[in-house]
């Protein structure tokens, strides 16, 4: 027909073709594969287990005695790598909340600024910097640069004491092998130091909102400081779960007592687990619980008056505050660098990418939050530190501490896991019972006719209190002038004081 444009025949590809592409993967790929599986556990244990190809007088403990300068060389080395990493991937957490948010609404995010947008984070800060630094003309100028290195420098330095991964077997230049820690230092008040320094970034934003002459700014400190208060205690009795359950204080001591998954003490106390995630959301100041920074009534709140790099500062601590506050939930409840199936401990490389997974995870877990919830009332945010979490967290050192005394009064570890299970159940059987009766309606209100504050019918025991405190705050003022006038009577019975005239007599020149 006319008008129709006939369609090329379509070539297959020959058999010989495809015969020979098969052959070629069974024998360069599946073969290979099949040889390396089956011999597995021999090339893992040569290339990890160096113990088993080593003479045992050729490693050098790092943390020993003897250890031949390495504390320095690997405290440097560690801590020049490790800032690195948490900067970097301060970076590109912002990224990834851009692109999680916008997959919850449905959007595409970032994706301009190189191969996937992987760059984004490099063309923001770039922009931070040249952007107009401005000091307000009232701010109190030391405090007000100071501010935001005490918010920043903190979420930095509280991962010091935590252990990201067993111990490696390192070679050096000597001919030596070193054991070193995955960890700066692991003191035996590690929890103690991480509670002392989650308390030093509320300074950074109370003083930003101080120096910053701005009343917006200024609410926005105050309102840091109460959630502070409110959710510090919270904060501190969830942590001292894990050190009823190990017995000890230190990071790695609790890390190590999670090797497997049913060990993890997320399953032997999962309330202590959930207050502790809410109360660290709410001292970095995370979404729902972000009203230090509440846009629509504080135009920014503490960082109101912050622009340019000093902003890029508070924006950086709020983003390593998050990294930070997983790798502690980690650490504490979720078992740390162990992956819970025993793989760690034969591989010990896997622990910081055991780490790093738990980490991401918590992290979407706090954007999905940010994405799904609204900022909470400010009255409610605090009912909710005093009124809730406290109690609840009293509760579940109350579980814990029971759960250990008949475990250990008993010698049977099988009677911890029984308390625990029993507190378990009554737990959620009254959490129950309480949501239901919250659920239903409350009580209709007395109508505004009958109120005595409205109508001021002298009745009720109110009004009688009333008259009590009034009738008592009158006393004083009513004694007020006679006081006056008794001290005034005083004052006449005592002698007038004769001058002595011969010093102030002047003679005549």
């Amino acid at each position: 027909m006319a008008g129709t444009v006939a369609t090329p025949p379509r070539r297959r590809i020959p058999t010989r073709v495809i015969i020979a592409a098969v052959v070629a993967v069974l024998l360069l790929v599946v073969l290979p594969l099949v040889l390396v599986v089956s011999n597995i556990e021999p090339i893992f244990n040569f290339v990890f287990n160096v113990d088993s190809r080593l003479d045992p007088s050729q490693v050098v403990q790092c943390y020993g005695a003897d250890g031949r300068g390495c504390p320095v060389v690997h405290s440097i080395l560690y801590s020049l790598i490790f800032f690195l990493v948490v900067l970097t991937g301060f970076a590109y957490v912002t990224l990834l909340e851009r692109r999680v948010i916008a997959f919850f609404q449905a959007r595409v995010g970032p994706n301009r600024v190189g191969p996937f947008g992987l760059l984004q984070p490099l063309a923001d800060g770039i922009k931070l910097i040249f952007k107009e630094d401005i000091i307000p003309a009232g701010a109190d100028k030391p405090v007000y640069l100071l501010a935001p290195i005490l918010k920043a420098v903190p979420a930095i330095i509280i991962l010091a004491v935590v252990p990201i991964g067993p111990d490696l077997l390192v070679p050096w230049f000597d001919g030596m092998w070193y054991q070193v820690p995955l960890g700066l230092t692991d003191p035996n008040v590690g929890i103690l130091w991480l509670m002392a320094i989650t308390s030093v970034g509320t300074y950074g934003v109370v003083l930003a909102g101080w120096s910053s002459n701005n009343k917006y700014a200024m609410l926005g400190g105050l309102r840091a400081s109460a959630q502070m208060l409110s959710y510090e205690l919270s904060l501190g009795l969830t942590m001292a779960v894990p050190v009823l359950i190990v017995g000890s204080m230190s990071l790695g001591d609790i890390v190590r007592n999670q090797s497997m998954i049913y060990e993890w003490f997320v399953f032997q106390n999962p309330l202590a687990a959930a207050i502790l995630m809410i109360a660290l959301l709410a001292e970095v100041n995370r979404s729902p619980f972000d009203l230090p920074e509440a846009e629509q009534e504080l135009t920014q709140g503490f960082m109101t008056e912050y622009s340019g790099m000093k902003f890029a500062l508070f924006m950086m601590s709020e983003y390593l505050g998050m990294i930070a506050i997983s790798i502690i939930v980690s650490t504490l409840f979720f078992g740390g660098y162990n992956d819970g199936f025993g793989l760690v401990q034969n591989l010990p490389i896997l622990g910081p990418v055991v780490l790093i997974g738990k980490v991401v995870l918590l992290i979407i877990g706090m954007i999905w939050v940010r994405a799904t919830l609204p900022r909470i009332r400010y009255d409610r945010l605090m009912a909710l530190g005093w009124k809730v979490l406290l109690p609840l967290a009293l509760v579940a050192v109350f579980w814990t501490a029971i759960s250990v005394m008949v475990g250990d009064a008993l010698g049977n570890p099988a009677a911890y896991g029984v308390v625990a299970g029993i507190f378990f159940v009554a737990i959620l059987i009254g959490g129950y019972l309480v949501l239901r009766q919250s659920g239903d309606l409350a009580p209709s209100a007395p109508a505004m006719e009958d109120d005595p504050i409205i109508t001021g019918e002298r009745r009720g025991i109110a009004w009688v209190g009333l008259q009590v405190l009034g009738g008592l705050i009158a006393i004083p003022f009513s004694l007020w002038n006679f006081t006056l006038r008794a001290l005034d009577n005083l004052a006449t019975l005592a002698p007038e004081e004769k001058k002595d005239e011969s010093n102030t007599e002047q003679t005549a020149p």
